[in-house]
């Protein structure tokens, strides 16, 4: 019996194979003559060479022969958690349907971004202990492979049924790198013998996973957390000087994690490692324990740079910054050559007092507190300096006292305040201090100063927001719409508003969702917008609710 790829053209000449076809095609029809079977009468030869491929593509198909059979997959691990209940089921599959860009990229109307809510809905079912419904797996997963933002939630919720379909489908191979391991399971912490063959044969996915889930203290055995850390640092010593310069970074790094006084001999000796950004993640880390050697020496060189002046009538702060960056500040992570447009010695002075330790400043200035040292003035315009050395320090120390200092009251005059330079410092000030105090700190900073300078100071508070905060958010939209401001100026904080205010406070917005009379001076259409505004603001407060309602803590 003839097969589809033998069969004999009409013409008495042997059907052209699929390589033939390749060939003439890459070479042109120009170059390679036509298979006599394909000549045809009146048709071009590069249109005969594209039907014949296309005929060739069905019979490849139709005569293909079946491939031996092959294993089928091992089943996935099981999920023991519940699934949503129904209705919460129903609400995820509208939003993932509901996807980017499938808007008209115009005016947004009154409709929610049920976008921005998907983010909102996985977090809530991570917290309620919710696993998902397996068919609504490969859209949370297609979701997940266009939105980085959402990888995170959408992983912890998918469960580990995530993990057996991305070994499946190379779309979905993101999961498997945002699993540390790539999802493997790493052995019990008692088993001695498999932990250090993991870390001498393992791939580098997994051996990094493995040093951080020592250093968390995440294995499943009966070990202390201290003793857990300890053998992180010896597997990590044992293999150090046989790592690449990049491996050893990423390994460096994971000892952020559970950072004690034990890793000072360690990152003491990595301060001499070939590699500058090994040495400059050693110094980083010894300068956040206060007790090293290195913070020491820091301590030293930074408090003979500053010092107070009893001359004049008002005590001053003054600072004789470094004239030199000599080989031991480089060998503890000072940078010696600053940035285009920065000058060497204030270079080197903010390096130094970003890595001493802030106790090291109220005996050597006076015995004064946080609060009355960034009070002090400062000698020869290097107080914008000082500060923001500071503010550093205070921020890596998560420093509270410093902190408050450096913010100061929240109605200053200026917006930027009394000891941190700009907004984006105060911004991560406030992740030092405890959320109820950081909301009440950004509500009376929105109170003084209104919405125009408070965007990135509102996106540290903790969701949803406080009734303080939210009660002066929503007190300065409605002054904003009253005085026929642009609605535009303020669609950041709207948006913001859309995912952090408490869904309590739509019984109170509601009132602002009419179109409002419009000043003489206001901006054309304003009104209109405002009230599209926020009735979009209340429609998503009460579509969280919902959420809220339709994922209860499982029985």
């Amino acid at each position: 019996m003839t097969t589809p790829h033998s069969a004999p053209h009409p013409t008495g000449h042997p059907v052209p194979t699929w390589d033939d076809l390749v060939t003439a095609a890459l070479l042109g029809t120009d170059r390679r003559a036509l298979p006599p079977a394909l000549h045809t009468p009146g048709k071009e030869a590069p249109l005969a060479l594209l039907d014949a491929a296309a005929v060739q593509t069905v019979r490849r198909r139709a005569g293909l022969r079946p491939a031996p059979a092959a294993a089928p997959p091992e089943p996935a691990a099981d999920d023991p958690r519940p699934q949503v209940p129904p209705a919460a089921r129903r609400r995820l599959a509208t939003l993932l349907t509901d996807q980017p860009g499938s808007g008209s990229g115009g005016r947004r109307g009154a409709a929610p971004d049920l976008t921005e809510l998907l983010p909102q809905w996985l977090a809530l079912a991570n917290a309620r202990g919710y696993g998902p419904p397996p068919e609504l797996l490969p859209a949370l997963l297609n979701a997940a492979r266009g939105r980085t933002d959402l990888r995170p939630q959408a992983l912890i919720f998918a469960g580990p049924r995530a993990l057996w379909l991305a070994r499946l489908n190379p779309d979905w191979k993101f999961a498997l790198r945002a699993t540390p391991g790539g999802g493997v399971a790493l052995p019990s912490t008692d088993d001695v013998p498999g932990v250090r063959q993991l870390w001498e044969e393992g791939l580098f996915a997994e051996r990094v996973a493995l040093l951080t889930a020592l250093r968390a203290d995440t294995g499943t055995g009966t070990g202390t957390g201290t003793g857990n850390a300890r053998m992180a640092l010896d597997l990590l010593t044992s293999t150090w000087p046989t790592e690449r310069a990049e491996d050893r970074l990423m390994f460096l790094d994971s000892l952020r994690t559970g950072l004690s006084p034990e890793d000072e001999p360690f990152l003491e000796q990595a301060l001499t490692d070939r590699s500058r950004n090994v040495r400059s993640t050693a110094a980083e880390l010894l300068s956040a324990l206060p007790e090293s050697a290195l913070a020491g020496r820091m301590a030293a060189r930074a408090a003979s740079c500053v010092a107070v002046d009893h001359t004049s009538n008002t005590p001053t702060l003054t600072v004789e910054a470094p004239h030199e960056c000599d080989a031991g500040m480089e060998r503890d992570g000072v940078v010696p050559k600053p940035p285009a447009g920065r000058g060497e010695r204030s270079w080197w002075l903010g390096q130094l007092v970003e890595s001493a330790p802030l106790a090291t400043w109220p005996p050597r200035l006076g015995h004064r507190t946080p609060t009355e040292i960034v009070a002090l003035p400062v000698a020869d315009d290097w107080r914008g300096e000082l500060h923001a050395a500071w503010c550093r320090a205070a921020v890596r120390q998560r420093d509270v006292d410093w902190s408050r200092a450096l913010l100061g009251a929240p109605a200053s005059p200026d917006a930027a305040g009394p000891g941190a330079v700009s907004l984006a410092e105060r911004a991560k000030l406030l992740t030092s201090l405890p959320s109820a105090e950081r909301a009440d700190w950004v509500a009376g900073f929105i109170a003084a100063h209104g919405l125009s300078e408070a965007f990135q100071l509102l996106g540290v508070c903790t969701i949803p927001w406080s009734g303080p905060l939210g009660r002066a958010v929503v007190d300065s939209l409605n002054i904003a719409r009253d005085a026929g401001s642009y609605p535009w100026s303020f669609s950041g904080v709207m948006g913001l508003a859309e995912r952090c205010l408490d869904p309590a406070e739509a019984v109170r917005l509601e009132a602002l969702t009419a179109v409002p009379d419009e000043p003489e001076d206001a901006s054309p259409g304003a009104g209109s917008y405002w009230s599209e505004a926020f009735q979009r603001l209340v429609t998503t407060l009460r579509l969280r609710a919902a959420i809220r309602d339709e994922l209860p803590p499982p029985t």
